[in-house]
């Protein structure tokens, strides 16, 4: 009969440790869950900044679709209080040979979120020739 007390007290004891096993899994569960709510909560009151090579890629593209020009280098960068700032070299007119093509410089707002506000052309000139206002 203690073969049989051992082997019933064996099975309880794997019965409650099984238990308890499943009792921490669900509770890991549980806090995983609460966790990614914090989570979405948070980000529905807050949105993620994107990171300043994600604006750069998303400036240029925007800008490509909505002017048809192809943005060649962005020469200046900057956040703001409302968001992003860019300077955005494109080809505007492709010549032979390649140093009389026409480009331009276009100011690129951006809103915190990287999507685009707006844009103005500020300079025009051939891409051979130096700047004579010195620096930009």
């Amino acid at each position: 009969m203690s073969n049989t007390n051992n082997t019933s007290e064996s099975q309880d004891s794997q019965q409650s440790s099984q238990k308890t096993q499943s009792s921490r899994r669900s509770q890991k569960s549980q806090e995983n869950q609460n966790a990614q709510k914090g989570q979405s909560a948070r980000g529905a009151q807050e949105p993620r900044r994107p990171r300043p090579m994600e604006v750069l890629r998303e400036a240029r593209a925007q800008l490509a679709e909505l002017t048809g020009m192809t943005a060649e280098t962005v020469s200046s960068f900057e956040q703001t209080e409302d968001g992003w700032s860019l300077e955005v070299e494109v080809t505007e007119l492709e010549r032979v040979p390649d140093t009389m093509s026409l480009m331009a410089s276009y100011q690129v707002e951006l809103d915190s979120e990287g999507q685009l506000t707006g844009y103005r052309r500020v300079r025009r000139y051939e891409r051979g020739r130096s700047d004579s206002r010195g620096g930009r």
